[in-house]
């Protein structure tokens, strides 16, 4: 007897429990163009298997504050995006680990600016490096601007 034994090919009820993701949201991912499936012979939705792995790196990614459109542009440069392997899965991490550094850098510096900020008590306004007192950083355009590198 075969031990968790998984079909060539899955519906998207079996990926959307493999995974954890909502079918929607499978749908959402195949209409981006993140993964795809084919029809069977009822005309549903059928996944390769392989897809599991694939939407288990969209979710990482997604986690570590990529988006839909890098993540798409990283599959797109694999050599055959249906069926990642290990060597592939290493060489995401070594294209993706100066975007991380920067990533994290950020996210370190908003740390400790709320750390100091928050950390003395009383909350200053004038000592917070987040005020930007009559909007002055506005008028470079809309976003966070003391956060952007």
């Amino acid at each position: 007897m075969k031990k968790n034994f998984i079909p060539e090919c899955i519906s998207v009820g079996v990926l959307s429990e493999r995974t954890g993701v909502s079918v929607s949201a499978l749908h959402f991912y195949e209409r981006k163009g993140l993964i795809k499936s084919q029809r069977n012979a009822s005309n549903h939705r059928q996944y390769p298997k392989q897809v599991i792995r694939i939407v288990s790196i969209i979710q990482v990614a997604q986690r570590t504050g990529f988006s839909l459109e890098e993540i798409l542009l990283e599959l797109q440069v694999l050599p055959n995006h249906t069926r990642i392997t290990l060597e592939d899965w290493e060489a995401l991490g070594i294209r993706w680990q100066d975007e991380l550094d920067r990533k994290i850098a950020q996210l370190t510096e908003l740390k400790n600016m709320m750390t100091d900020c928050i950390g003395c008590g009383c909350l200053s306004l004038e000592r917070c490096k987040l005020l930007n007192p009559y909007d002055e950083l506005g008028k470079k355009g809309a976003g966070p601007r003391l956060m952007t590198p």
